[in-house]
């Protein structure tokens, strides 16, 4: 009852005319930097920082979270519309948005997005209003041992999007894996597979490797097969006419409830952040959803996951941010780094200390949300008329929105060289049937899975006994040998079955 009041006083604050301007000015932005590749809400709120700095500290954090939500609904029409997803965690949209696209879907797959997108960040609003400071508690009890145990879960239900070809599966799951390891290894120092280079030396960057699978591995199919291309025509589409059927949104309806409270617990875990949560909830619906049998062929239920997670888990990062001061994400650390230029100290007491700025904050997000999907949904009409391009004008476009959206990551051409060369591989891969998506799922979560075990075996001295002690990892570890065996036990109950 006390936090409702508390929101009643901070909607007085959000609704101030220069907080409503901020929220309004931070959505337009976060769509125009979500939908541009290469970018994506770290850049975005990291450039329009400085903004801030003579605004005050509530009006200023409302701008900046206003940009971090609203790049989770702009990263979905440049992934649905061109295959490019316009940041990471629109990876998974794309995966079953551009199919929707090509087979004349376009606004819908755009409406379930948003719809999606809306709803998902409200349940991660409404579960921040009402037991923020307690999750983000929950969130502390996931040490090294528990994310490690959580992430090789993760990694081993990577089995669910291999369809029906698991060697070719495990196969880019394991160049995922390998692409993973290059650069300087941070615990130890040594360098690990850059070939003299020094470009290399950072690691690959995950921008420019999503770009040349979708993007340009897309530019080379349209010149390649240019007929599957010329057949996709889409007249003017109106909101109405892009508007779901009351049974497509009635199916996709479990599928965004469901991947939005996976997403806001994802949220809460510290260095997971929205592209983590977006991959779980994908992999989630392709396991128990309705539709799972379509999935990664044009599925409205696989967008629906996909947009729900990383906006649920966008919400969620601002728990662990503002009641413990630890970020959940690289866009919430740069938050963090403006509310101590503030003065502000995140942690417990500062719900109290500051509740102007904490509680005008949850309260702009209700009202931003809803003002972003308003303009997201207003806009589909124009922005689907980039179908009617002709062939001839988009695969150049579509070419130097890959070039320059690979090179503006560290204003490197080596970044645009490697973008080219994954693009070569991905449609490769594409024309003999070889799973993307399980390649950068491995790619995403080895890095976190590599620091998390190393610590967790840091702390116990070496001892494997650390992920038997801890209940969350030993839950974690008894699910996975459930589903590592489970596949060989339906075989030999089936077997059995025929024999009877």
């Amino acid at each position: 009852m006390e936090n409702i009041q508390s929101l009643i006083y901070g909607f007085h604050v959000a609704l101030t005319v220069q907080n409503l301007i901020a929220a309004v000015f931070g959505g337009v932005m976060g769509l125009i930097v979500g939908a541009m590749p290469g970018l994506g809400s770290l850049t975005g709120v990291a450039l329009l920082l400085p903004l801030t700095f003579k605004m005050e500290p509530t009006t200023g954090i409302i701008m900046l979270a206003a940009i971090y939500y609203a790049n989770m609904y702009g990263g979905s029409f440049s992934a649905i519309l061109l295959n490019i997803p316009g940041d990471s965690p629109a990876v998974m949209t794309a995966l079953d948005g551009y199919p929707l696209s090509k087979n004349g879907k376009a606004g819908k797959a755009l409406f379930a997005a948003n719809i999606s997108s809306f709803i998902g960040g409200t349940i991660g609003i409404i579960i921040l209003t009402m037991v923020g400071p307690a999750l983000a508690k929950v969130g502390l009890a996931f040490g090294p041992a528990e994310q490690a145990a959580l992430i090789l879960f993760a990694l081993t239900s990577i089995g669910w999007l291999l369809g029906d070809a698991p060697l070719k599966g495990l196969l880019t799951t394991s160049f995922g894996l390998l692409l993973a390891t290059i650069g300087v290894d941070l615990q130890l120092g040594s360098i690990r597979y850059t070939f003299g280079s020094i470009n290399l030396l950072s690691g690959v960057t995950f921008i420019p490797l999503v770009i040349g699978m979708f993007g340009f591995s897309q530019v080379m199919d349209m010149m390649i097969n240019r007929k599957n291309f010329n057949e996709i025509a889409t007249t003017k589409l109106t909101i109405k006419e892009s508007m779901l059927t009351f049974s497509e949104l009635k199916g996709i309806l479990p599928t965004i409830f469901r991947s939005g409270f996976l997403g806001n617990f994802v949220g809460l875990l510290p260095g997971a952040g929205a592209t983590t949560g977006s991959f779980l909830s994908y992999i989630l619906e392709k396991k128990v959803g309705r539709d799972r049998a379509n999935l990664g062929t044009g599925s409205l239920s696989g967008v629906a996951a996909a947009e729900s997670a990383n906006n649920a888990a966008a919400a969620g990062a601002f728990a662990p941010l503002l009641a413990l001061g630890i970020p959940g994400s690289g866009t919430a650390a740069v938050l963090l780094g403006g509310l101590m230029m503030w003065g502000l100290r995140p942690g417990p007491l500062l719900f109290k200390e500051a509740p102007d700025f904490v509680w005008g904050l949850i309260a702009s997000m209700y009202v931003g949300n809803i003002i972003v999907v308003i303009l997201a949904l207003a806009i589909i009409p124009f922005v689907v008329n980039i179908l009617r391009v002709p062939l001839s004008i988009m695969a150049p476009l579509v070419a130097v929105v890959c070039i320059v959206g690979s090179y503006s990551v560290n204003n490197s051409m080596f970044d645009v060289w490697f973008m080219i060369g994954s693009g070569v591989i991905a449609y490769l891969f594409n024309v003999y049937d070889y799973p993307v998506a399980p390649l950068l799922l491995a790619f995403v979560l080895a890095p976190r899975f590599e620091q998390s075990i190393r610590q967790a075996f840091e702390i116990s001295n070496g001892s494997a006994i650390i992920f038997f002690k801890s209940p969350i990892a030993l839950t974690f570890i008894i699910l996975i040998v459930v589903f590592v065996l489970s596949p060989i036990i339906m075989k030999m109950f089936k077997k059995n079955g025929k024999e009877a």
